[in-house]
């Protein structure tokens, strides 16, 4: 359940960013950490357990699709037209969202271990 409102609050803070935020700061980079982790709760819904390597994981995905900007993907499938896959996949290639997504994928690193960790001692 927790990670069901987790997922709520961060989609509704993520759609508000890009709605109503045209900065030079929230919107391009802490949107980006906010999605790596949205990404997380999201998974975290039907896959609970520990997966060790979950944000790393998350990492890659969001390396990769950031990757594809850099090739014009949106362009090479057709979806110029279609603004939310726009929004979506988004458009420009940046390095710095990589930087961003590390960010969100080791604070998730940091949660994961935190969470382990007290759930060890809680079974001892």
């Amino acid at each position: 359940m927790p990670y069901i409102i987790a997922t709520l609050v961060l989609l509704f803070v993520e759609v508000c960013i890009a709605l109503f935020v045209h900065d030079k700061f929230v919107r391009p980079f802490i949107g980006d950490v906010l999605v790596v982790i949205l990404i997380y709760t999201f998974i975290r819904i039907f896959i609970p357990e520990k997966v060790r390597l979950l944000p790393l994981y998350i990492f890659i995905f969001a390396a990769a699709v950031e990757v594809l900007q850099y090739f014009q993907i949106v362009e090479l499938l057709g979806l110029d037209n279609n603004q939310l896959m726009r929004t979506i996949i988004g458009t420009s290639f940046d390095i710095r969202d990589i930087l961003c997504y590390f960010v969100g994928c080791a604070l998730c690193g940091i949660w994961e271990f935190l969470r382990y960790r007290s759930y060890k001692k809680e079974s001892k």
